[in-house]
């Protein structure tokens, strides 16, 4: 038997535990940066193994699994575990239970997929060499635990990073690797401007930081439209604007808050550089002053050239080339797994949750009626480990 049909048998004799598994993380979501029961299952689970598991400040965690061949590679294997502050809408057998919380987005698939992985891995060292390590990371959707993940030294170790993600817009069985941007940066600001009050009635003897604030909205559109090269995605989205403490009363101070989203870090530090430039003329023309503040949020998502074709190829091997897609359109959505590819060179796959039969599998993600075909998990964890192997056996030594 081949290790591709190895893999393949395992993950089928699998899969209704880890269908159990990620039921059981949907119907108990945590918000980012709060997911102490998540974690302790996950360490249940890693534990019954008999692999030793490591925490990460404040609620990642990382496994490492030894394969019994010669090899000194390492790879790095994430699942994002956050979820998110939605009301789920569907009553299904195992929906949310906790009000007011959801796994909207298939973190709960990620959890479950790279544990099923780590039972096959497990159970099959004797196929590979070299280091796998499992990485739970924390926070996400906040982009704070792609930060903490590199920041710990928990990559110090690999020389490939691999991560997946549930897609609700691709066909369950299908995956999507493609090389090159994937998803843009991330990244928060606050623009406070300071005016003057007065009575409307008299303008001249006040500053209007409303009216600053409003002049600054419609001109950041210009750096996108003028001063950015056509061809190059990016997007100033501001969402957005408090001024003001009466009708009759010229504001005194205004704060602009949106997002900058970019498919690269040159055109990501070009835009944040002459918004704070346009923010600051435009304030001092009409007599008043502004600052801007940026939340580093994560770094567009690039996947690497030769790490996604590795990818690929392990993909069309286990499912068919016909199931792999090669060139997804960029999206303007944000993803922390670029901190990790940032570090090491890596790939992100998008697997296929949709099934035409299921509406509620092909809504957005982020969506109070989101949900997974489940044998979308079956593709997850067969490429997760499929993968692991793949890399520690050919790849790292090509």
């Amino acid at each position: 038997m081949s290790t591709v049909e190895t893999i393949l048998q395992a993950v089928e004799e699998d899969h209704a535990y880890v269908v159990n598994l990620r039921r059981h993380f949907h119907q108990h979501p945590e918000l980012s940066r709060h997911e102490d029961a998540t974690n302790e299952r996950i360490i249940e689970e890693l534990t019954s193994l008999g692999l030793e598991v490591h925490r990460i400040p404040e609620h990642s965690l990382y496994a490492d699994i030894t394969g019994e061949l010669p090899g000194e590679a390492a790879i790095v294997l994430r699942a994002d575990i956050d979820a998110l502050p939605v009301q789920e809408a569907d009553d299904r057998p195992y929906a949310s239970q906790v009000p007011g919380v959801m796994h909207a987005c298939g973190h709960d698939a990620h959890i479950a997929g790279l544990i099923g992985a780590a039972r096959i891995l497990v159970r099959n060292r004797n196929l590979f060499g070299g280091t796998v390590r499992l990485v739970f990371q924390e926070g996400e959707e906040v982009g704070y635990g792609g930060h903490k993940v590199v920041e710990s030294g928990a990559l110090d170790i690999a020389s490939r990073t691999f991560g997946i993600h549930m897609a609700s817009n691709v066909p369950v069985g299908s995956v999507v690797i493609t090389p090159g941007p994937n998803n843009a940066s991330v990244d928060y600001f606050n623009i406070a401007i300071s005016g003057k009050g007065a009575h409307v009635s008299t303008p001249e003897a006040g500053i209007d930081a409303l009216y600053i604030a409003s002049q600054i909205v419609v001109a950041a559109q210009a750096l996108v439209t003028r001063r950015v090269n056509p061809t190059n995605s990016v997007l100033i989205g501001i969402g957005k604007l408090t001024a003001g403490t009466a009708y009759n009363v010229v504001a005194e101070s205004a704060v602009i808050e949106g997002t900058i989203r970019a498919l690269t870090p040159e055109t990501r530090e070009q835009v944040k550089r002459e918004l704070e430039e346009l923010a600051c003329s435009t304030a001092r023309i009409y007599g008043g002053t502004a600052s801007i503040r940026f939340e580093d949020y994560t770094s567009p998502l690039i996947n690497d050239e030769t790490s996604s074709h590795e990818a690929q190829s392990t993909a069309a091997a286990l499912f068919g080339e016909e199931k792999v897609i090669t060139n997804r359109p960029a999206s303007l959505q944000g993803d922390d797994m670029a901190e990790l590819i940032n570090r090491v060179p890596g790939a992100y796959a998008f697997v296929g949750s949709a099934n035409a039969k299921r509406p509620n599998t092909q809504v957005s993600h982020h969506n109070k009626s989101f949900d997974i075909d489940e044998d979308a998990l079956t593709v997850s964890t067969a490429l997760y480990a499929q993968y692991a192997i793949d890399y520690l056996q050919t790849y790292a030594g090509a």
